[in-house]
């Protein structure tokens, strides 16, 4: 069976573009400001949420590239401990970049036509390599709808040109 098509699916809908927006539309032109804003009765940011997101993209990446590789304590781990009232754009910046590297290192495995995607993870032998692919995929998208309602209730959606 030529898997191409799947693959070339999976890779538009990690990057997003189609079904949701892109992380670059989602964050662009995103004043400093409206980083670790919290909205009334909201429990986390902008920036919380995309923390969230990379921490938790990671570890799915790991899982499936190292059988020694101990995922963070659920669920405190995989949020910041911290949020600085003003953010410091080093830490944002590390944030997108390191999210960005990790997403398209799960591309990259996508796109490798030697791997089987539906075959076992080797260590790990209860999931696919499908099956994590869809996981990352689905949890970005959930949290990139999340930021883009709270640009919309901050005023600060859509983003300027």
């Amino acid at each position: 069976m030529d898997d191409r098509p799947l693959r070339a699916n999976l890779v538009e809908l990690l990057r997003g573009g189609s079904a949701h927006v892109p992380l670059a539309q989602a964050l662009a032109h995103l004043l400093p400001v409206f980083r670790t804003r919290r909205l009334p009765g909201e429990l986390r940011s902008i920036w919380e949420i995309l923390e969230h997101m990379r921490i938790a993209q990671e570890d799915i990446l790991r899982y499936i590239q190292d059988p020694t590789w101990v995922s963070p304590p659920w669920p405190e781990g995989y949020w910041p401990t911290e949020v600085p009232e003003v953010l410091p754009d080093a830490v944002w910046e590390a944030t997108v970049t390191r999210f960005l590297a990790d997403l398209e290192a799960v591309v990259r495995i996508v796109q490798d036509p030697a791997l089987d995607l539906t075959a076992p993870i080797p260590h790990a032998q209860e999931h696919t390599y499908l099956r994590e692919v869809l996981l990352v995929a689905d949890h970005n998208a959930y949290h990139l709808g999340q930021i883009v309602a709270i640009r919309r209730v901050l005023g600060a959606w859509p983003p300027e040109d």
